[in-house]
């Protein structure tokens, strides 16, 4: 190597050697050229003088020479519009055409003239109902009406009425009533089909049901409460052997142990006095129906207390418990709307209504038909 500093493109790498031989020209043959450039300036003034100085390229590249003519349609097709984005990346084949989403309609849709919203091709597509009435100002609330607030009255008419011929008697909706309750509560929740936990609930309820049978009405809270405890166990050991994440771990346990507890509370109508069982069903019934009249919330909620009070008064006075009746078909149309109000929450479906809309009014009044009929008689 020689100690001589950098000079130039070619010198200071060596005697003799020059790492860009083969590709430049020799320093005579630069000089002839730079003698020889104002000749070729003049002659590229000629187009087929100039021609024969045009760089020609060999590999698969640009055409230096420039083209005048306009372009055509399908040179314009590989240019996108102005307003054009980007569509999502397709992973299904290779050498697709990207597709765009077509115009929306002029016209108003038919969700639109009901009140909903445009529709969307961007956001979560897996949207529930009562998510989509919150972001259009529409509450997810609805209330069952009056064919399930129909059947509510038939089930509490049932009530009312085989409670006076006999325990064996009121068995039968009773049962009913727990069924149904089970089923909905799990319906209520967003679980289903959830058969097994619907059937271990709906047993929790038959179990108390025989074992209050067995005991007697003055051994009723034991029976109830001895049947809950033993299947809050049970649900907890079924939801220890499922294979499921932990979260619908804990979301399984919670709705079985609560319908569960509804099914098993709702043996208080079996456990509580045969007169209160029927004054309570009877003002429940009538509780119901006047919450389901298209009135303001409020107005249906005090017209419907006040008419399971007078229900109460009328019942109670064919039972002996005469005025105070109105006390507990007050109070118990009081727990029969709470349960009318949770069957209504989030949005629910028909088969909701006709479920938990059914039944919870019934389950939730049947503690207070029995601690005030105990108090009361």
């Amino acid at each position: 190597m020689s100690n001589q500093p950098y000079e130039g493109h070619g010198e200071g790498y060596g005697e003799g050697y020059d790492p860009y031989a083969q590709q430049q020209q020799p320093q005579q043959a630069q000089q002839q050229q730079a003698q020889a450039w104002p000749g070729q300036q003049q002659a590229y003034d000629d187009p087929q003088a100039a021609q024969q100085y045009t760089q020609q390229w060999q590999g698969q590249t640009w055409d230096t020479q420039v083209q005048q003519s306009r372009p055509s349609a399908s040179d314009l097709a590989y240019f996108p519009p102005q307003n054009y984005q980007a569509p999502a990346p397709s992973y299904g084949g290779y050498g697709q055409a990207p597709v765009t989403a077509p115009p929306a309609p002029a016209a108003a849709s038919a969700d639109e003239a009901v009140g909903y919203g445009p529709p969307s091709l961007a956001g979560n597509a897996r949207i529930t109902d009562a998510q989509r009435a919150r972001l259009e100002g529409r509450s997810p609330i609805i209330e069952p009406g009056m064919q399930p607030a129909g059947l509510t009255a038939l089930l509490a008419l049932l009530l009312s009425v085989t409670a006076q011929i006999g325990s064996y008697a009121l068995v039968v909706p009773l049962v009913v009533l727990q069924a149904v309750t089970a089923a909905g509560w799990f319906r209520l929740n967003g679980m289903w089909p959830a058969r097994q936990g619907i059937v271990l609930a709906f047993a929790g309820a038959l179990v108390a049901d025989v074992a209050l049978l067995a005991a007697g009405r003055d051994n009723g809270p034991a029976a109830i409460l001895g049947t809950l405890g033993v299947w809050v166990l049970l649900s907890l050991v079924m939801q220890l052997r499922s294979h499921a994440d932990p979260d619908t771990r804990i979301t399984g346990l919670m709705a079985t142990v609560a319908s569960a507890a509804l099914a098993i509370v709702a043996t208080g109508h079996l456990a509580a006095d045969p007169d209160a069982v029927t004054v309570g069903a009877a003002a429940v019934a009538v509780a119901i129906l006047a919450r389901a009249l298209p009135l303001p919330t409020v107005a249906s909620v005090v017209v419907s207390l006040l008419a399971a009070a007078g229900a109460g008064i009328a019942v109670g006075g064919m039972t002996g418990l005469g005025a105070k009746g109105a006390l507990l078909g007050a109070v118990a149309a009081g727990c029969a709307l709470i349960g009318h109000r949770v069957a209504s929450y989030d949005y629910p479906s028909r088969f909701v209504h006709f479920t938990a809309g059914v039944a919870l009014p019934l389950a939730a009044a049947a503690p207070a038909v029995y601690v005030l009929g105990r108090a009361l008689a």
